[in-house]
């Protein structure tokens, strides 16, 4: 067992990851930390060695079944299990060694994906695929970057945004996944799941804003310490309770999906909520936020064919809003549910969204999907699906016939 001092950030996923153990592992050798909502800087784990896979070898086997099955190189396995590329090593009940598998992905999810992980991923996506760019349309209540991806050199404009709502940072990953593919594919030229990136590049101009309320993803995934700036606050706001994890609002308690121009003072006092809270509470005026300025300014700037805002959980697409909408809109939302597997759900009695306004403003499409089933913030094994049926529904925007004809 080695020892390992928590420091700021830190929380069981994240030191897991980085000692390439499992959350469990870090948790059997210290049950305290399973029973507190968050580390604290200065606490002191005692953490196992990373163990190591085995196998054991089945009849008619060889290095490059065994390869396959476990999705790593006979390069690696070699190195673990001197013999193996020459087949000496192989018989029937040898037991080998079988090394973690090497990612060629930017964006993996092996714990909480936070603003750190957005920061450093989008620019290792600009620095790999040169025709991916990123820049900043503003900064969030306490000042961090909010990111804008942007790939493709098309007249036509798409705008997605994730993590408006804290507790559903998930969305973010799943976002960037498919930035990442589609780059890929491109770069390749080769098809994603049948479609031509090679016509979303030429066609649309796709922007991306992967975390739109980075300071509330940060509160959920690792609460606040006593003398931290706001701490008497957010804790009164929060009824006293420790844990964030059911956060949705910024960082100011406003919650910034009910924070546009789309009939906003019914959604206020339709909920009721007179001020700063874990979620409902739209602000003292639209767009009071920094955040949701930024994305609504960004939409001006550059206005769109359509609009999709990323949120969780329900397998849902809202495609609706008070009749504002096209009247394509509804045929579109059944062939993008058709395509992920979702529902497509005309959605009343809600107000004051992104999606909402953009609808009201521009008189364009526009989708709230909520990714994934179960309570928020989803778990980490959900990611894999979740990113695919993200890419899957962006991509049906993309190649859909409605927009090109």
């Amino acid at each position: 067992m080695q020892q390992y001092i928590a420091r700021r950030g830190d929380t069981v996923s994240r030191i897991a990851a980085r000692h390439g153990i499992t959350p469990g592992h870090v948790i059997q050798g210290n049950p305290w930390a399973g029973e507190q909502p968050y580390l604290y800087p200065g606490q002191i784990l005692y953490l196992p060695s990373a163990p190591r896979r085995r196998y054991s070898v089945q009849d008619g086997e060889n290095a490059e079944t065994i390869s396959a099955l476990f999705g790593v190189s006979i390069e690696e396995l070699e190195r673990f299990n001197p013999g193996v590329a020459s087949g000496r090593a192989i018989t029937a009940g040898k037991v080998l060694v079988i090394p973690q598998p090497a990612s060629a992905q930017v964006v993996t999810v092996r714990s909480e994906y936070g603003p750190a992980e957005v920061e450093r991923d989008t620019g290792l996506l600009v620095e790999k695929y040169p025709f991916i760019s990123r820049e900043v349309i503003g900064t969030s209540v306490l000042g961090k970057p909010l990111h804008l991806l942007k790939i493709g050199s098309g007249p036509r404009v798409l705008h997605v945004n994730g993590a408006l709502h804290a507790n559903e940072w998930l969305t973010s990953p799943c976002l960037m996944s498919f930035i990442e593919q589609y780059g890929a594919a491109y770069a390749e030229g080769k098809s994603w799941h049948g479609r031509r990136p090679e016509e979303w590049y030429r066609n649309w101009t796709l922007l991306a804003v992967p975390m739109a309320n980075p300071d509330g993803v940060e509160l959920v995934q690792e609460g606040i310490l006593p003398g931290q700036a706001g701490y008497e606050e957010l804790m009164s706001w929060n009824s006293g309770r420790r844990s964030f994890r059911h956060w949705k609002a910024n960082i100011r308690g406003v919650d910034l999906g009910d924070q546009f121009p789309a009939h906003w003072e019914e959604e206020q006092e339709r909920r009721g909520i007179q001020g700063p809270a874990p979620r409902d509470y739209g602000g003292p005026a639209p767009l009071s936020e920094p955040e949701a300025a930024a994305l609504a300014e960004l939409a001006e700037r550059f206005p769109g064919e359509a609009a999709v805002s990323l949120h969780s959980q329900g397998g849902e697409i809202y495609w609706n809003y008070r009749g504002y909408e096209p009247a394509e809109s509804k045929g579109l939302a059944a062939d993008l549910a058709a395509a992920s597997g979702y529902r497509a759900v005309e959605l009343t009695g809600s107000d004051a969204g992104y999606k909402d306004w953009f609808i009201q403003r521009f008189r364009k499409p526009g989708f709230t999907v909520e990714l994934g089933t179960g309570k928020n913030p989803l778990p980490l094994g959900d990611f894999e699906d979740m990113a695919l049926e993200t890419g899957l529904i962006l991509a049906d925007i993309l190649s859909h016939r409605y927009f090109l004809d």
